[in-house]
């Protein structure tokens, strides 16, 4: 079981790498130099491959967590 858990962990950790560097960068090449618009962009809802890609980001992040405190208790005992 620890075995198949760590496993788990490691293919999760990989997922969850790839999932944070494919998503978009929030600022903006012409909000660093002019500054307001940042705030006119900065509000907007992900939709699409965003929205999707910001709830496999969640979802693997929870997966992660569980599995980590699984794989501690398994190995305390």
């Amino acid at each position: 079981m620890y075995d198949v858990l760590l496993i788990a962990l490691i293919i999760v950790s990989i997922l969850l790498i790839i999932a944070v560097l494919l998503q978009p960068s929030k600022t903006n090449a012409a909000s660093a130099l002019s500054g307001g618009a940042e705030q006119l962009f900065g509000k907007q809802k992900a939709r699409g491959f965003e929205a999707g890609l910001r709830r496999v980001t969640a979802v693997l992040g929870f997966a992660f967590i569980v599995i980590a405190i699984a794989l501690a208790y398994l190995s305390s005992n």
